[in-house]
């Protein structure tokens, strides 16, 4: 019963425009650039649009072990699947005692503009890592976790924390953005073509984009030594990103020096979350996990 009104409660907010309770809200005011008009819209499924206060949710372990990762859900940035994709890799992640916090972004079609997501990305990082000590993280060891289009909102990220995106709001401001890694999933990274046909890049840069609009979008053109060590995993035979994007990324971080570990998997399509039991996606949480602890962020 007390599980029910919990729910009750957290749907009446969002249809309220308001973040769900125990909600970490980003801004202290209106966000750079404006938000959408709200208000915010869920799906059954979990899919979110009209955000107009973006947010993190927490998902706290009983016993943290230090370790935090900011997920972010794709939806080719017209719409959030937290139901299929922050929030499941979310409960698991507490499972294993990490940290996870599940960011619910700004779309830049609902107000914001282009800038909206990598704003509120950037500041997410930030917020986190100055509030470390509050969750009992290590801000050493703080990363990034994205599915599809939320990859690219990821890799933007991870590729260029120093980007001045916004003017500082608050002292949180003052902390780094840079995640010690970054877990690409299924990622939507370059906007060159031919590899040009999402609906993320639709959504970004419309229909005709300049070249150097290009360039600036796509994730593989932004990497350099600076670039925290990536997990890549794609499936082969993806219809919606082309593993293109994956071989690119991972030929980009090498040429720079960076550590990449690239699973590429024969079979899994798009979309897989956590991955279907029994399927090939499914092999890549155990496989995060082992490359967490060899890498020693997590214990």
């Amino acid at each position: 019963m007390r599980r029910l009104l919990l729910l009750c409660l957290i749907c009446i907010n969002l249809h309220a425009g308001a973040a769900p309770p125990g909600a970490i809200v980003l801004w202290p005011g209106t966000p750079p650039g404006g938000a959408a008009a709200g208000p915010q819209r869920d799906s059954a499924r979990g899919s979110i649009t009209q955000v107009s206060q973006p947010y993190l949710i927490v998902h706290r372990p009983a016993r943290p072990n230090g370790l935090a990762i900011l997920l972010v859900s794709g939806g080719g940035y017209a719409h959030i699947e937290a139901g299929k994709e922050s929030g499941p890799a979310a409960a698991w992640l507490q499972a294993q005692g990490v940290t996870a916090f599940e960011l619910v972004y700004r779309l830049p079609q609902e107000g914001g503009g282009t800038a909206a997501p990598f704003q509120d990305a950037q500041r997410a990082m930030r917020l986190i890592r100055s509030r470390a000590a509050e969750w009992s993280l290590d801000p050493a060891r703080i990363g990034i976790l994205g599915f599809s289009a939320g990859a690219h909102l990821a890799g933007m990220t991870a590729a260029t924390p120093d980007a001045s995106l916004y003017a500082p709001v608050d002292a949180q401001d003052a902390a780094s953005a840079r995640p010690a890694f970054a877990v690409l999933l299924y990622p939507v990274l370059s906007m060159q073509p031919p590899f040009d046909t999402t609906h993320a890049k639709k959504q970004l840069l419309g229909a005709h984009p300049a070249p150097g609009a290009r360039d600036a979008l796509s994730v593989e053109r932004q990497v350099d030594a600076r670039t925290p060590p990536v997990f890549l995993a794609q499936a082969l035979d993806d219809p919606i990103a082309a593993p293109d994007n994956s071989l690119l990324m991972a030929a980009a971080l090498r040429r720079a020096g960076v550590p990449v570990e690239l699973h590429l998997f024969q079979h899994g399509g798009h979309g897989w979350g956590l991955g279907k039991p029994g399927s090939e996606p499914a092999a890549w949480p155990p496989l995060l996990l082992a490359w967490l602890r060899a890498n020693g962020w997590l214990d």
